[in-house]
Order: structure tokens, then sequence, then C-alpha cells
């Protein structure tokens, strides 16, 4: 076995050693506990994160607010786009491409800016890494119910996050008492995608008052946009729901849960450095850039690649 020297010169990881040193002491496996143990002390490497699309720009506009000082590594799958209609062994397949691109670009965590992937396909991502994975399904749960006063909650998703029940099962962890009441939302992403999500846009709007209204009659005081394409539609769900109902915006809480973990594990980007964005599409990088400062409300400051993902 090297010495800690001879580790460091090979520059093994040492979330790698970690593992190694648990499961040689006994201690266990690839646990949630052991893989945030994985991260190193003012871990300098980039935070990865993936989306079907342009959604997942919604979590990297909120890392940019919460987080600065981090390195972000973006890939967003736009060839194959949207994975809401996808049968739950191609968005495994999907996602399991998408991380094993993320891996080959130093990255220290994932954040699954996909409300499909994290509803259908995220358990089984942590067979891929031990690097810490973060969906958006747990901390949306967390703060819907913490700001939740009639215990009416509503969920608006794509097909396939609202057939997987995701939603509706962790509210209910967190309090029996919910009602949860749920939409699937098939024709949001291809609106959002294709850049319609403003105040005025008719058809959008037509198309929320459509699936939101009978949710609204349900009484429901908060809504999961249960989807990072969604909160592109911030202010037109607003205008149809009112002050009276709070919006749940899952990239922006995941993005929360991020900076705690990051925190407690004192694993915070300490290079005095500028941080720095790589982006990476499927599909043509013009149309990406026409799109993506609309989703980060902002000018996109990195590099933007075209890449191969089906042969990750």
């Amino acid at each position: 076995m090297c010495s800690v020297l001879q580790c460091d010169i090979i520059r093994i990881p040492i979330f790698i050693l970690l593992y190694i040193i648990r499961i040689r002491s006994g201690k266990g496996g690839a646990d949630t506990v052991s893989l945030r143990k994985g991260l190193s002390v003012m871990d300098n490497r980039a935070i990865g994160v993936f989306d079907s699309g342009l959604g997942g720009l919604t979590a990297v506009s909120a890392l940019r607010e919460l987080l600065p000082n981090e390195n972000i590594v973006y890939f967003g799958d736009t060839g194959r786009v949207p994975y809401g209609t996808r049968s739950a062994e191609t968005i495994w397949r999907y996602a399991a491409q998408d991380v094993r691109f993320l891996l080959g670009q130093d990255i220290k965590c994932i954040v699954v800016a996909c409300g499909t992937v994290s509803s259908v396909a995220f358990p089984k991502l942590h067979e891929l890494t031990e690097l810490p994975i973060l969906g958006v399904i747990s901390p949306t749960v967390k703060a819907a119910v913490r700001a939740s006063r009639n215990r009416r909650i509503g969920v608006v998703g794509t097909n396939a996050t609202i057939r997987s029940d995701t939603y509706r099962r962790g509210l209910l962890e967190e309090d029996p008492s919910i009602q949860v009441l749920s939409k699937p939302c098939s024709l949001l992403v291809p609106l959002v995608e294709d850049g319609r999500f403003s105040p005025g846009c008719t058809v959008t709007e037509m198309m929320v008052q459509e699936y939101v209204s009978p949710l609204l009659e349900q009484k429901i005081d908060t809504l999961i946009l249960g989807c990072t394409h969604y909160p592109l539609l911030t202010d037109i769900f607003h205008e149809l729901c009112g002050d009276s109902v709070s919006l749940i915006n899952p990239g922006y809480e995941t993005v929360l849960a991020l900076r705690q973990l990051l925190l407690e594990q004192n694993a915070l980007r300490e290079d005095p450095s500028p941080s720095s964005e790589r982006y990476y599409v499927s599909d043509s990088e013009q149309q990406f850039l026409q799109y993506a400062e609309m989703f980060l409300q902002n000018r996109v400051r990195g590099p933007v690649q075209r890449i191969d993902i089906e042969s990750y």
C-alpha cells in the first residue's frame, strides 16, 4: 500500500482514499454519510450540473447567487429534450450517460437539476459514483412543507415526474396530514425550450391556466414547480395563483441544500482566482446561446461546446 506522500504524487482524490479506509475498517460502504465525507477540505473542484435541456440553468442562476465563488460545469441534453415523456428505462440510460460525462470534468459533486431524473432515476445514480449527488425532490419537499399553512400542496411536473409519485410520497413522509394534488403538464417544457415563457404569451398562459386551475379550486396554498423549467414561468404562475399561493422553485431549494452541505463539510472553494463556468450541450451551441441568457437572467460566462453524449 502506498504512503500518503505517494498517493498525493499520483493524485488519488481524497474521497476515494476515505472510501477505501471506511471499507477496510468495516465501517460501511457508499451510504449517504460516507459520500458526504468524501468532500475534500477547501475543495476547489467544480460543481457539476445537468438537465434534459435548458431548465437546469435556473439552478445555475441560483448557484451564481448563493455560491458565487464556485466553478460550474453544466451539461444540457438539448438534443434529447424532453425527458418527461420517455420511459423509465430511457430516462435512466440518458441520466447515466449525463453523469458519466460529468465525472470526466473534475467535479466534486453533482446537482441533478432535472425533476424527471430526480423522480425516476435518482437512487440508481449512486451506483455510478461515490461523489455526493443532490436531486431536487427532498429539498423541494421540505421547503413546501415549511411554506404550507393549510396543508394542501399542489405539484405540477412532467408526465414522468407525476407518474413516479415521488413528490406525493415525499410530502406524506414529511407530514401524513398533507393533501397532495398533482397535475402533469406535458406541454410546458417544449414551450419554455422554445422561449415562450414571458407574460403575454397567450398559448403558455392558456396552458398554465388549464393545468393549474383545478388545483386552485381545491384551495392549495403552496405549489411545487416540479420541473426546473417551470421557474421561468413564475410570473405567469403568480399572475394566476396570486399572493396567497407560495411557489416553490426546486433549483433554488436544491442549491440552498448544497450550500449547507459544503459549509458543513468545509468544502467550499477557497481559490482566490475568479470562478469559472463551462457549458456542454448535445445539440446546437448557437441555439443554446440564443435562449440561455434568458434562463440565466444574465450572460453566459463561459465557453459552450457540443458533445456526443451517446458515446458515454
